[in-house]
């Protein structure tokens, strides 16, 4: 087997193997551009969010690093899973999110009081939360699995680019559609970048 052989096979089985991801990134990229037309398609009369509970909370804010505090949140509210810890004005969230449910807890140091709201299942947020997860902070092994496995198929998408690059440059026909085509997506990235 020549190398061109095994590139075009490389090509080809990469594009398979990755196509449940870029359909995920893809469909997923929607909400987050059109979250508001979202927001008004689901307005169904039902709210978002429910309180799951509202009560006395008292614990010291670090200074630092807020995962403690996150993690003692959600261990004393019975649940379990990854979590976000970050601050809000003057309010701590801890954000507990699988691809199917989301808690939100907002903990009010001045007042000593504890606000925990789940969030109804959306397809927008599903998928933007499957766009958004990731990070080895996570405990637990499908956590781990799911950011190790989102690190190799990034590589899988570079390989694939670099793999469809190296066919195109066999191609001496198609070079110069190719540098157009090449030149105009990186000048719209660039013009983007520097405008934004």
């Amino acid at each position: 087997m020549t190398f061109n052989h095994f590139n075009r096979r490389l090509h080809l089985y990469l594009a398979l193997t990755l196509l449940p991801w870029f359909l995920m990134y893809g469909i997923s990229s929607i909400p987050f551009s059109h979250g508001k037309l979202l927001d008004e398609w689901y307005n169904d009369g039902v709210p978002l969010w429910t309180t799951r509970f509202d009560r006395p909370f008292d614990m010291a804010v670090p200074p630092g690093d807020l995962r403690p505090l996150g993690e003692r949140i959600v261990k004393d509210s019975g649940l379990e899973g990854s979590f976000g810890t970050y601050r809000d004005g003057k309010t701590i969230k801890v954000y507990l999110h699988t691809f199917r449910k989301s808690t939100q807890f907002t903990y009010f140091p001045q007042e000593k009081r504890l606000l925990a709201q789940d969030r109804r299942f959306r397809w927008d947020g599903f998928f933007t939360g499957m766009h958004a997860r990731g990070g080895f902070e996570h405990a637990g092994p499908l956590e781990t699995s799911w950011s190790l496995l989102v690190d190799v198929v990034c590589v899988g998408f570079v390989l694939w680019i670099a793999s469809g690059v190296y066919m195109w440059w066999q191609l001496s026909g198609h070079r110069f559609w190719g540098w157009i085509a090449l030149g105009s997506g990186a000048a719209l990235f660039v013009i983007f970048l520097v405008a934004l």
